[in-house]
């Protein structure tokens, strides 16, 4: 059975992190998950998670590697499965069974953008045609219009002059750019981050914590799975801290990590 995506009022949520109902009432996108289980096979990956971020929040998902933050990212994009739970965009609503497809797919896509670790961007499109693609073929906007769009992206994230480079041609600070941009590029509320220092040298780290303060300011919800405790402290809000599947802390960036 597939999952539903549903778009439900507000009042027919179920029980939601403290303070969701409030957000959710002020016609605010927010995140919740709600007692999420993920499992690979027999193997439990993540068991009864539970958090929530709202409107202009960083949200750091900490934990050692194999503690599920990648899967709950994957979840929460409808690319994985839960195998219990819910999952709450706004008043998106993600329930067990397999990942959403069609008009349902497309409903989340536009509410959430994942940034992978490795980034993934089209090999045989420049950078400009990586970014301006997902909104003519997900919200089927005129080429003209979205690729307009994915010009002022690149600027603002200070890759305008590499539009036309090829994703072999680009280090690895601009292709993450790159790659945040055509995230963007469907103006999701939700904006999700795997592993976003892997690959950068401290500058760009710098550059980074930068930006992605800057995206959280501008209203989005940014989640972002680190180890890094020194990142998270130099962009996020809040974290989570994941052990065993689990919430073992949760708080204010500087108290939890």
């Amino acid at each position: 059975m597939a999952a539903r995506v549903t778009l439900r009022p507000s009042d027919e949520f179920r029980t939601l992190p403290s303070g969701a109902e409030e957000r959710q009432a002020q016609g605010e996108t927010t995140l919740e998950v709600c007692e999420v289980a993920i499992r690979r096979g027999d193997r439990r990956v993540i068991e009864g998670l539970r958090f929530s971020a709202g409107p202009g929040e960083l949200l750091a998902l900490m934990g050692e590697s194999g503690t599920g933050k990648t899967s709950i990212l994957r979840a929460i994009g409808g690319l994985d499965p839960i195998a219990a739970g819910d999952i709450h965009i706004g008043r998106i609503h993600l329930t067990p069974g397999r990942v959403p497809r069609g008009p349902s797919a497309r409903d989340l896509h536009r509410a959430v953008g994942i940034v992978f670790q490795f980034h993934h961007l089209f090999a045989h499109m420049a950078a400009l045609e990586n970014v301006w693609r997902a909104p003519v073929h997900v919200l089927g906007q005129p080429r003209a219009q979205a690729e307009r769009r994915a010009r002022e992206l690149l600027e603002r994230l200070g890759v305008g002059a590499r539009a036309h480079a090829l994703p072999h041609e680009l280090s690895g600070g601009e292709a993450q750019r790159v790659a945040i941009a055509r995230a963007l590029a469907v103006e999701p509320p939700v904006l999700l981050m795997d592993e976003p220092t892997a690959s950068l040298d401290p500058a760009r780290r710098i550059d980074l914590a930068a930006t992605l303060r800057a995206l959280a300011a501008d209203g989005r919800i940014v989640v972002i799975a680190t180890h890094d405790g020194e990142f998270a402290r130099s962009c996020a809000n809040r974290a989570v801290v994941i052990g065993n599947g689990r919430v073992v802390r949760e708080g204010p960036v500087a108290t939890v990590v």
